[in-house]
């Protein structure tokens, strides 16, 4: 094994931890319904750090294994729906407006955040077999999508970016 895979890997690894960490409801904000999670930065960050593999491992994964541990109900829809939230991210990041990267990044967070909404709308509607519910929660996926735009200033105005790829040769 490369010394630059031992790297992804590990960045991989620690990125996926950190959705798990913040799967707990310990750290998470109580709403109507349920809780608010923090887990969508990471997502997001890794989204527009990794590659298309990595990013979901750590986004569809790593929410898996956080519902997983602390709340089991909801992991498959977690896992599809953050998995592909990852990977939406990653090729539209590298494929749209990619002379302007957090112009780029904004776009695809926005498409990655509808998807979010609506894998976990119709998830709720069919894990808990109301659709009253998911409507109520809807505001709060909302929010918490709204959330995964702080990776934006994490990864380029804060120098992210410029040490993960640094890093990376």
């Amino acid at each position: 094994m490369k010394a630059k895979d031992i790297k992804k890997l590990t960045v991989t690894a620690m990125l996926m931890a950190m959705n798990i960490v913040l799967s707990m409801e310990i750290l998470s904000i109580p709403v109507p319904g349920g809780h608010l999670y923090a887990n969508d930065i990471v997502i997001c960050t890794a989204a527009l750090l990794l590659d298309p593999f990595c990013a979901f491992v750590v986004g569809g994964v790593g929410a898996f294994l956080g519902d997983m541990i602390f709340y089991p109900t909801p992991m498959f829809v977690s896992l599809v729906t953050h998995g592909l939230q990852a990977v939406v991210i990653v090729l539209m990041t590298r494929k749209v407006l990619t002379k302007k990267p957090v112009l780029s990044a904004i776009i695809a967070i926005t498409v990655g955040a509808i998807i979010m909404v609506t894998g976990y709308s119709l998830g709720r509607a069919y894990i808990y077999s109301t659709p009253e519910y998911a409507l109520a929660k809807l505001p709060f996926q909302f929010l918490q999508a709204a959330l995964g735009y702080i990776a934006i200033p994490l990864v380029y105005g804060c120098g992210i970016k410029k040490a993960y790829d640094k890093l990376m040769k």
